[in-house]
This record gives structure tokens, sequence and C-alpha cells, in this order.
């Protein structure tokens, strides 16, 4: 999917024009263009829908599995291969029930004769034949138009298979399919998950007497104007098509395009408009479908319209002036809010099979998650119900919201779209009578006015007591179970108990032990909340400190809405200036997420000063500081400090400070710090905000003093300040330590070309960025451009400024001999002899600038070197990357760059597996080791990427 499949698009030419039956089952994605998305739209697949195979698309999970069949039927008759997509996310990841069709039965419908011709037209040296000539222009034009007649079957083979196969499964499809009024007059056009909200949407308006309807197009390509009029109701007045993709330039989007030109020579002549949905994964809700319907009925329907965005810049927009239920009555929405890792998604998973496995209702479940690698948020949104689950969009209107995590109450509208009378439930350390304190004065009023029952559960608490760690998910499922009363509860707690022993039970009876007590210890240690009458009326209290604070316009505006789970309302003026991707740096320092349950308590008197627990930690929350007279004189009493140790810090008093708000509390300074008794322990994080926010406040007002040090040991390059901070890594990554140090080392003259991975999520996710600057406003720049291509992309980096500061050189030169001063002369010549050594260029370009600051003379060349002063100081170039990059995907480019021996740093963050993607083995995996996707073990040995580059001497 994604860039994957457009590397392949030159393949794809080839086995097209081969005619080779192949299937490529695609998760339809969105591609990097301002920004890199993982989610998904159709943007990668109409990006190869020239290349000649057929397009076959799937609207959720039952079809992915049904035309998947289909797709291996019809290309081995066809001859044509076939790409089956279904959208990236929306119905790859999400579980629903299904009907399995065996493959026995499937097997009955294959073509032997043409799985024959297939195989014995392979190359074969016992009937040699020769496969891939080069052509002339006399003949290479009839080549390719001779294959015309094999695409001009395909609709008709798949419409057969898709006959024969509802002999058997009951399940019927079409090449283009109509689900709606047999007269309808306004109808949709679209393909993916949204036509599942598109019929809900329908059955909806039909109950109010609305003549509506959608065409569902499952075979794309080849486009089959016979198949689609056949489909369409003759009554129809006016069309939208819909597409989950984007053509900058053109007059519209491919389907659009495709549809209007069906109509071109057709006896019936609808209005036909167009519009995008969806891009990058965009919820799109029955809402929006509404909109569209309602943008037809106007005698002059917009074209060009974009749905679920406010655009109020180029006002493509439709508005949604209508928000509606659409689900099937009775049916049971559950929301629950986690934090990344804690388990809620896995246990969600769980309960939603047994619902799905041990009652006759059906079942949906899907996951949301932000860009943090894990201690990011996850939301679950589970529907079960009676009737089948036509909703591939978010809970918007909930019976159950759970809340596992503490942290969220006061960042996060944790209770919107809880239905009146719903459920809530929070797990909480705080008491039943600490909650008119904790809870902010909007829960407080909702949970009131709309007669929530309200439940809490210290489920923190239960998992440490049991040996379960942070793991909470036990716990809190069966809570879910004893409150939802889908199943009986004690027979949910029973299969919950079985689904324990499944999961669990090769890692011993220990650790189903301990699950079973958690599942037991939820179920009993649920708290019934007894809401005040008095909260309806709860008002809401001004932080007056966080009042008076002045936010750049980007965290107000985006990073600050975002993080609030409200990104969906920016509209698209919040984006102007900024349509190129540009973020600015250091945005992590403003979140402040509070996630760590446990974070390091300073003892001051057992620290040795070593500064390994800085050098150790993944996201630069904790560091030591050193403070002058004056700066002891205004510290808080509690920001005790100690002599520092070194004859150049003399004078100086020394303190190491936690950031609570940032720590993860992973507990890495803690291993790492070498005193007999521990200079660091990790304590309740509560306890210790209380006790050191302000004190990191304070610690951000002492000055840099790294100048006083060499920066070449491990103690003293911690003096300097980290310009990589609070980054969505892991808690105790292993990567973001060595990326922290360079830019400790390197950061106010490095740049960054960092390859696609975790480092680059974690480095470079909307809106917060953990890279920043110092004191001046230097700091690390950084770009990301594709996974294939990183070393060729920093490489390119490095030339363009090489070039940059030649010429600046070669002007420079060109003054010497003009009529300048002496201390111009000798600041440039100084320059020129050390452009090349980054402290050298450091010194002379100071004397340069002030050289230039002092000119008052009007020479265009002087004034050209002025204008080049950003390339005075010598570049650190960077190209960083995981192994999946430097040994797999962009081992080519890498190798070229090696052997250039030019001036390039190159840092493989090797964890010898694909970490980002979920552990696949590469080249640097180890023989015989596992990983989660290589379980037979590798069989080859890791690749030697030292001693290749060695080899170029």
């Amino acid at each position: 999917a994604s860039q994957g499949l457009l590397l392949m698009i030159p393949n794809m030419y080839k086995i097209a024009g081969e005619l080779l039956p192949g299937v490529f089952h695609v998760s339809a994605r969105a591609l990097a263009t301002h920004a890199l998305s993982i989610f998904g739209d159709h943007q990668d697949v109409m990006s190869v829908r020239a290349a000649g195979f057929a397009l076959l698309s799937s609207h959720n999970v039952q079809e992915a599995l049904d035309l998947g069949y289909i797709a291996h039927l019809a290309a081995i008759k066809s001859r044509i291969p076939f790409l089956h997509f279904f959208d990236g996310f929306r119905t790859s990841h999400e579980i629903q029930k299904i009907e399995v069709t065996e493959y026995e039965d499937v097997a009955k419908l294959l073509d032997q004769d043409a799985l024959k011709a297939f195989r014995d037209n392979a190359l074969n040296p016992e009937r040699p034949v020769l496969r891939g000539t080069a052509q002339n222009p006399d003949i290479y034009f009839q080549g390719r138009e001779a294959s015309n007649r094999f695409y001009e079957e395909v609709p008709d083979i798949v419409a057969h298979y898709m006959e024969e196969y509802a002999k058997i499964t009951g399940r019927k499809y079409e090449p283009f399919q109509y689900y709606g009024a047999e007269d309808a007059e306004r109808v949709i056009v679209a393909m993916g998950s949204i036509c599942d909200t598109i019929e809900e949407t329908i059955d909806y308006l039909m109950a109010k007497g609305e003549k509506v309807g959608v065409i569902k197009v499952h075979l794309y390509r080849p486009f089959s104007e016979k198949y689609f009029f056949k489909a369409l109701p003759k009554t129809v007045q006016k069309i939208a098509v819909l597409e989950r993709t984007k053509e900058p330039g053109s007059s519209g989007e491919p389907l659009y395009l495709d549809v209007r030109e069906a109509f071109y020579d057709h006896e019936l002549k609808p209005v036909i408009v167009g519009g995008r949905y969806g891009l990058g994964s965009k919820d799109t809700t029955p809402s929006q479908i509404l909109a569209v319907y309602k943008n037809l009925a106007k005698e002059e329907p917009k074209n060009n319209f974009t749905i679920g965005i406010v655009d109020d810049v180029t006002f493509t927009s439709l508005p949604e002036d209508e928000i509606v239920n659409t689900a099937p009555e009775g049916t049971i929405a559950c929301k629950f809010w986690g934090l990344g890792s804690d388990g809620t998604v896995g246990a969600n998973k769980q309960a939603i099979k047994i619902i799905g496995d041990h009652t006759d209702m059906y079942a949906q479940a899907y996951f949301q998650y932000d860009s943090k690698k894990s201690g990011g948020i996850t939301i679950s949104h589970v529907r079960f119900g009676k009737q089948p689950i036509k909703s591939p969009y978010y809970v918007t209107d909930a019976n159950y919201i759970a809340c596992h995590n503490q942290a969220y109450v006061g960042q996060y509208d944790l209770t919107k779209g809880l239905k009146k009378g719903g459920t809530f439930v929070l797990n909480t350390q705080w008491k039943p009578e600490e909650l008119e304190e904790k809870l902010p004065a909007s829960m407080k009023r909702f949970l009131a006015q709309n007669e929530i029952g309200f439940y809490i559960i210290d489920a923190v608490s239960i998992a440490r007591e049991i040996g379960l760690g942070s793991r909470i998910n036990m716990i809190m499922q069966a809570a879910f179970f004893k409150l939802a009363n889908v199943i009986p509860e004690d027979e949910a707690i029973a299969y919950l108990k079985e689904s324990v022993v499944s999961a669990y039970g090769r890692k011993g009876q220990n650790i189903v032990d301990m699950n079973n007590a958690a599942i037991d210890r939820g179920v009993d240690s649920l708290v019934k909340v007894d809401v005040p009458a008095s909260w309806a009326e709860a008002e809401d209290v001004q932080d007056e400190a966080a009042a008076t604070v002045d936010l750049p316009d980007y965290v107000k505006n985006i990073q600050i809405p975002m993080n609030a789970q409200e990104g969906d309302s920016l509209p698209v003026s919040a984006f102007v200036g900024r349509e190129d991707g540009t973020v600015p740096l250091g945005t992590t320092a403003y979140e402040k997420r509070g996630i760590a349950v446990v974070v390091p308590k300073w003892n001051i008197d057992n620290c040795i000063q070593c500064n390994q627990c800085s050098y150790v930690c993944p996201h630069a929350a904790i560091r030591p500081f050193l403070l002058d007279e004056e700066e002891v004189a205004k510290a808080p009493e509690s920001f005790v400090t100690k002599k520092a140790l070194g004859k150049e810090l003399a004078g100086l008093q020394y303190r190491i400070q936690v950031s609570p708000l940032d720590c993860t509390g992973c507990g890495n300074c803690a291993d790492i710090c070498p005193s007999k008794q521990k200079a660091l322990v990790m304590e309740d994080a509560a306890e210790q905000i209380s006790a050191q926010a302000d004190n990191w406040e304070f610690a951000m007002t002492v000055t840099d003093k790294s100048d006083r040090v060499k920066l070449t040991t491990v103690k003293n390059s911690q003096f300097a300040q980290p310009l990589l901070e609070f980054n969505g890594a892991c808690p105790g990554c292993g990567e973001t330590a060595y990326v922290k140090l360079l830019t400790q080392l390197f950061g106010d003259r490095m740049m960054i070309a960092n390859a696609t991975g975790c480092s680059s999520i974690w480095g470079g996710s909307a809106p917060s960025v953990p890279y920043t600057t110092n004191a001046k406003g230097q700091g690390p720049t950084w770009a990301n451009s594709l996974f294939e291509d990183n070393a060729e992309f920093g490489y390119g980096m490095y030339l363009g400024v090489r070039q940059q500061r030649e010429k600046l050189a070669q002007l420079m030169e060109e003054a010497l001999s003009t009529d300048i001063s002496a201390e111009m002369k000798e600041a440039f010549q100084e320059w020129i002899a050390g452009m090349d050594d980054a402290d050298a260029s450091k010194a002379a370009a100071e004397k340069v600038r002030a050289a230039l600051a002092a000119y008052e003379g009007d020479s265009s060349l002087i004034a050209d070197i002025k204008s080049r002063e950003e390339h005075l100081v010598k570049k650190s170039q960077w190209i960083v990357g995981g192994d999946g990059w430097a040994y797999d995907i962009g081992y080519g480019g890498l190798d070229h760059v090696l052997a250039s021996g030019d001036d390039v740093n190159i840092l493989v963050m090797d964890t010898e597996v694909y970490s980002n993607t979920g552990g696949q083995s590469s080249k640097a995996t180890p023989k015989a080791a596992v990983a989660k996707f290589a379980a037979s073990g590798k069989k080859i040995r890791k690749k030697d990427l030292g001693m290749m580059a060695m080899s170029y001497g």
C-alpha cells in the first residue's frame, strides 16, 4: 500500500503487459505529499490505475473475503492481473463478525483449463521461449493494442463469478451494485467503506419518503458502461460522485470523470457533480452523507465539493447542518479511552470476539490511535446489536464510555457523545470524596444534566497489587461486562477467563492466575458514584496562571485543539501559510502529558554527579543543571543544590531535576544510577508532580553553561542543552537517547534527513515536534522524504549546502581583490582557511558578521556575501534511519553515499527488526532470530553493513 505500491508501478506495467494473472490485495492508503500519512484513502490505488491491472473494490470486511476470492478466480480466467483493494485501517483493521467461505467450495469454481494454460505458460528450458524483447516503432503500438480483447472480457468474467459465488454463499455482488429506492432521483456513486455509511443513511432517508440511492462500484477497471447503466435507476436526475483521493490540477477526480464520460452519448442526462471525502482516514459520518443528498436537492448543486472539513479558503465544503444517528435501533455503542500499551485495545478485541462467538449478535470494533509509539492515546470504538452493523465511522452516540487513564480527565472531552442515561466509568486513584475537587466543571455538569450512571475503579492500584504492573486491561474489561449487560455477568466472566488461558497459557500458570484475579477484582471493585444535583450547575474555574501564558499562534490555534482531539474542527484557514507542511520546532514542551504512574525522585546525598541518568533518558525529562550564585539566590526553597564537582565548574552549584509531567516513567535513569545507595528512586507521579513541577519551570530559566567544559565525555555532554526533548517514543526507547546526544553535540548546526520509520514518527509527527532550539534560536533542521530514498535525500542536502558554501568562498576570494577594510580581509581569509572545520568556521563567522555589519559601502559583491551569512558555519549533515531502511529498502542509496567518501554522517538505529511496522525481520536480524511476523526464524546471517562500508577504504 501507499508508497510501497507506487514503488511497484514499473513492474505492474510489465505484469499486465505480459498477461500474468497475479492478484495484489491492497489496503488502500494515503500518500506522502505535504506530510506523511499512514492512514487510509484511495490515493495509492488511483495512482496505479493506468498500469493495466483490473481494480476490484471491497467495501467492508465481509466483502474483503468474498471479492478477494473472486479476484483470484477472474484473474486466472481472464489472464488480467487484479488489484483488489479495500480501505486501509477502516476496513483492514476493523473487527467484524462475518461468514467464512470454505476454500474447498471456492475451488470448485476455478477454471482448471485456464489454470493449466497459465502454468504451461511458465518459463521452462523444457519448452524455451524468450519474453521481454526490445521493440522498435514499427510494431510496439500494435503489440499494445493486441491485448484489448482480454480487457473487454473482464467485466463479464467478473459478473459470472459473482453470480456463481452467490450460489454458494447467498451473498450477491455485481460489478456495479445498486442500493436504495427503485425510483431514486438523487444517487451517489462511490466505492470503499463509505458505501456502508451511505446505505445506512439511505435507510434513514427512505423511512422519511426520500427517493435516494447509491451505486456501489466494485469493478472500477475496466470500467463497464454496460453494468453501470444496468444498475442505475432510470429515474435518476442528479448524481454525486464521491472520491477518497485528490488529483490537483485535474478537472475532477478519476471516478467522477469516468461517470461523466459514460453519459456523454447516453440518453439519460442527469446533473453530475463530484466531491472529495475521507483523505488520510478522515472520518465520514451519515451527517456528511446527508449533506451530499441535500446538495443534490438544490437546483444547482455545488460541484468539486468536500465533506468532513470546513474549507473557509476555497469554499469547497458542504455545510453539515444536521447531525443524525442512523444506526439500527437496538445497536449498543461503546467507547474506551486508553493509553497506548496499557492493554485496552487488546482487551476490547477479546471482548468483541467473546460477544461475537457466544451470542447471535453482530459485532464491530475499530481502534483509533495517535502517533505516539506507546503511551499515546487510544480510543476503541465498539458496537454490537441484533441487526447487521453498517457503521464504518467513529462512535458518536455511545451507551457506554470508559476512561482508562486518569490523566485524560483534564485533557479531553471524555463524555462527548454519551447518550442520556448512559454509563461512564473512570479508572482513577481519586476517592469518591475527591471528585468534587478533581473533576472539571464541564464533566460534572454533563453527568448531572444527562442522568449518567457514573462509576469509578482504581485499576492502577489493583494491577500493582496483583503484580501486573501497568496492565489494567482485564480489570477494566471485567468492569465493562459487569455494567454493559450484553451477556449475563457470570457467563461473560467465564468466557473472559477462558480467553486468558488462550492468550497467556503458554506464559505459565502464574500469569493466568494473576489475570484471573484481575478479572475478579474488576467485578468487585467498581464504586458507583452518586452524582450530586449541585453538579448540574457547576461553574468553570479560570486557571489564572494558564490564562497569562503567551502561547505561540501555532500552539494556540493548531496544537492545543489537536491534542484535545478537536483537530477535526480546524478549518482549512488554520493551515494557510503552512501549505507545504512546515511546522515550528519545540512544541512538545507545551504538551505536559503527565502520563507516568511513577517518576524519579532525586536523593541529593547519594548523587555522584556522573550524569548517566540524563545520558540514558529517552525523553530528556531528567537533566543536570549548573547554577551560579545569582541563580541559586532566585531558586525556590525546594530547589536544593550541591557543589558542582570539577575544576572547570568551580563556583557553580549542581542539581538533577526531573520534569514529572514529561517523564514517561520508564525507570532507565534509576536503573543506570551507579551509586550503591541509589540517587534516583521511582516514586508516585502525583506526589512528584506536586513537588517538582515548579522546580522544573525554574530550571528552564537557568542558563546553559556547557561552554565551560569539553563535551567529549558522558558527564560533560549532558551539560549541553538537548535539542530533542519530550518525544513520542515508547518509554525506555533506545533510539532517542542516541539522537538526543547528537543534538547536544551538533544540534546548533545540524541538518537531518530522516528515513520513514520509528524515528520519523517519534521525531516528526504533527502537531508536536520534539526537536527544539537553543537560546539563540538555533537547532536541528529536519526533513523526511521517503523510506526508499533517504540516503540520496540527505546526500542531496549536503551537496546543496556544499555548493552554497563554495559559492560563498568564491565571492570572498573575489572581494579580497577589491577595496575593503583590513578587518574584513582578515575575517574573509580566516573563514576561507577554516571553512571546513566546525569550530574554526564558528569563530571566523563571528568576525565575518562583525565586519559585514560595520561595512557602509554599496558593493553588490559584499551585499551578496551578506545575503549568504547563514552558510558561514559549517553544517553537520546527518542521515538517520532504522535497519529496515539501511539494510533493506534504502541500501542502494546508502551504498552510493558510502562510496562517495563525502563528509556526511550516517546513524543507523539497528533494532534488528522492522520496529515501526510491528516486527518483520530485516537483513539486520541475526540468524535464527524469531520476530513477531517472522515466526520461523531468520535463515541467513546478519548483513555486515560496517564491513561493506569499510570496503570503500
